[in-house]
């Protein structure tokens, strides 16, 4: 079950990279050309925040009930601490990623309460691309040396 989700988890990660890539450069170009907010944009924010809801969900079952790295990290969390490659599983990547997938949805909710176009477009890229560089920053790009 654990290689399943590891694999899962890894194969959305770009469906999710390249969602929010869409969205921030749909919203920056109507931002710089003055355009409408239009339904593609709505559903650009749409599929975004779900995906990441799903590359969460799936990362806190690795994380609270298969993952070999922070079962051990939990076993003794002092030690843990000192040990960059099972603090960034245990605290670092969690953390940032939850920050992440919160700001999606911020993003997407002042989005739907902002009363104009431009500004839906302004919160897109400002709320979007700080969640995606977060997250760009916490991915473990080379997770096949520790297995997870």
């Amino acid at each position: 079950m654990e290689q399943g989700l590891v694999h899962a988890h890894s194969w959305l990660r770009w469906v999710l990279l390249f969602i929010a890539v869409v969205a921030i450069f749909s919203s920056l170009m109507g931002w710089l050309s003055n355009k409408p907010f239009t339904a593609s944009n709505k559903r650009l924010g749409l599929f975004l925040t779900i995906t990441a809801d799903v590359q969460l969900l799936l990362g806190l079952l690795m994380y609270f009930f298969t993952s070999a790295i922070t079962k051990s990290a939990f076993q003794d969390f002092g030690a843990a601490m000192k040990n960059a490659e099972i603090r960034f599983y245990a605290v670092e990547h969690i953390l940032v990623m939850i920050i992440g997938v919160v700001l999606f949805h911020i993003g997407k909710s002042k989005v739907k309460k902002a009363d104009s176009d431009i500004k839906k477009h302004k919160l897109s890229v400002i709320y979007y691309g700080i969640g995606l560089l977060l997250i760009l920053s916490r991915i473990p790009w080379s997770a096949d040396r520790l297995g997870f």
